[in-house]
């Protein structure tokens, strides 16, 4: 990634410096948005709504952060003893992690994702991180993947949001734009901005319930549990289909 590019890592590394900035993220239909305080992504588990708390239970063994960011997942689990490896694409949020005592980082993006089989107990991808897998074709092809190189009781402890829990009119419009062109609803086009950094465009995917199902058959994959949080996002608990 080109410097210029990482702007999720400058926005990130700016706040870790003490500046007070939000997020901006722009769709591919020029929609505008504010994303979270960059506060949130710093925050500590006592900070933390109830359904990630609850999440937390449920990771195991040696863990794969996918995404993660300023490391705030990945540095509690490394504090309860966990063996937590944390990747993300930007550099800069790699760097911040490891300032901030994360012990294994490194900079990767989800489609170098390629370990030895039985690397891992548990794959997280909090923070909306189930977004990650970009579309129907991609998450089930990484989704397989994972599979070869997770031990055989790993889960899969992913975020997401249904987007059909919308009332905003421009969302609304913008799903029936992406099933007009052959795409699925939440299939987002997005690129975060900060300063005059800004990263490439992404795909990046939100699902509902029912379509995260359609999404893991054939992966080797299923649902355990969802984790509901009161609003449009909930947490899966997708662990290992018993015949496999």
């Amino acid at each position: 990634m080109k410097p210029e590019e990482d702007a999720y890592g400058q926005e990130i590394w700016a706040y870790y410096s003490g500046e007070k900035i939000f997020e901006i993220v722009e769709r591919d239909d020029g929609y505008i948005d504010v994303g979270p305080n960059l506060k949130v992504y710093f925050s500590s588990y006592e900070d933390w709504p109830p359904h990630e708390k609850k999440a937390m239970e449920f990771v195991k063994g040696r863990v794969l952060d996918v995404g993660c960011g300023a490391g705030r997942h990945s540095l509690y689990l490394q504090e309860k003893g966990l063996d937590v490896l944390g990747i993300d694409i930007s550099p800069l949020a790699v760097k911040v992690c490891k300032l901030r005592g994360l012990k294994k980082a490194e900079v990767m993006s989800i489609e170098e994702v390629n370990f030895k089989p039985d690397s891992f107990d548990t794959i997280l991808m909090m923070g909306n991180n189930f977004g990650l897998l970009g579309s129907f074709k991609k998450a089930q092809r990484l989704l397989k993947r994972f599979h070869k190189m997770t031990s055989k009781k790993a889960l899969i402890i992913a975020d997401t949001r249904d987007p059909y829990k919308t009332k905003n009119p421009d969302h609304l419009k913008y799903q029936e734009f992406n099933r007009k062109r052959g795409r699925m609803s939440g299939q987002l086009r997005i690129r975060i901005r900060f300063k005059r950094y800004a990263t490439k465009w992404f795909n990046y995917l939100i699902v509902s319930k029912e379509e995260m199902k359609e999404i893991l058959t054939g992966t080797g994959w299923k649902v355990k549990e969802s984790i509901d949080s009161g609003d449009s996002s909930y947490t899966a608990i997708i662990e290992k289909e018993d015949d496999e």
